[in-house]
């Protein structure tokens, strides 16, 4: 919603301002559609170019992000904390049924009391591998948090791509702006023996070139970069929450102590009350005989 209301006050103050101060669309709409097309087909072309396939699907993906916002809630927060809870209660009293959920973590009856979660394969995979190594006695808290860390910092580098992608294309926008007003003035020179009146409008089409190639990348594309970033950092902070309670939990703390080091953890305009949670924790499913 914000995404959109930032567009159209970009749209109304830019345009209402030109208008305002006496300017006329003629010249503007007169040249807008084949600017537009050197502009933007050059700039989809460069694109196309310096990514790869599967890069460029990600990043239209990515687009639509800067309108829905990211994918995690306040309440996935609080269910992944309930979740690990709940794995870790089990692992403590029972090893041998922890096993049973993070090897089939599909047939779980407590992942799949979480199914948003669930549905993030990335996610369930950290969880169980890092669990995993817990039953293999591979226990030294420091070399698995480092082993995390550098696997969540390549989760993060490659889920940024598509918003540095977006940046390249942002930062190029002004130059090739600059191109089409040059073929624009080079039409206007193979004409110069008309009237004033017509090369001024010639010159001012070949302006728009200009405007549009600098309008387009500091109003649109290069905020979309940075909603993008923002967004896929804000989605890394769940990743980041697994690893400060399963670390905690290496360490030897309890279930609950771990759980409220991963509350403290997350972002505050999400982190989940602690009475709310604390109720919560009560009836966390999966609990050992």
């Amino acid at each position: 919603m914000t995404g959109v209301i930032g567009i159209v006050v970009v749209l109304v103050m830019v345009f209402g301002g030109y208008l305002w101060s006496g300017g006329k669309f003629g010249v503007i709409l007169g040249s807008l559609h084949y600017e537009l097309m050197i502009i933007g087909g050059s700039a989809v072309g460069a694109f196309i170019i310096a990514n790869s396939s599967q890069l460029i699907k990600q990043t239209l993906s990515d687009l639509g992000r800067v309108f829905r916002g990211s994918r995690w809630r306040e309440e996935d927060y609080a269910d992944l904390l309930i979740l690990l809870f709940a794995l870790l209660r089990v692992a403590k009293k029972n090893p041998a049924e922890l096993e049973e959920h993070i090897e089939q973590p599909q047939e779980s009856s407590i992942f799949n009391a979480y199914p948003r979660l669930l549905a993030d394969g990335e996610l369930v995979e950290i969880i169980c591998d890092t669990l995993r190594a817990q039953t293999l006695n591979y226990d030294d808290p420091h070399q698995v948090e480092e082993v995390l860390e550098k696997r969540l910092e390549a989760r993060l580098h490659h889920s940024l791509e598509s918003a540095h992608a977006l940046q390249v294309m942002a930062d190029g926008l002004p130059a090739l702006g600059i191109v089409a007003a040059v073929l624009g003035v080079i039409k206007t020179m193979s004409s110069i023996d008309q009237p004033p009146e017509v090369l001024g409008k010639m010159i001012g089409g070949a302006l728009v070139g200009t405007f549009l190639g600098v309008f387009l990348s500091y109003a649109f594309v290069g905020p979309f970069a940075a909603k993008v970033r923002a967004v896929k950092e804000q989605e890394n902070s769940l990743y980041l929450l697994v690893k400060e309670v399963l670390v905690a939990a290496l360490h030897g703390h309890a279930p609950n102590i771990c759980v409220e080091i991963g509350r403290q953890n997350t972002p505050r305009d999400l982190r989940p009350l602690f009475d709310e949670l604390d109720e919560a924790l009560r009836n966390a499913p999966g609990k050992a005989a």
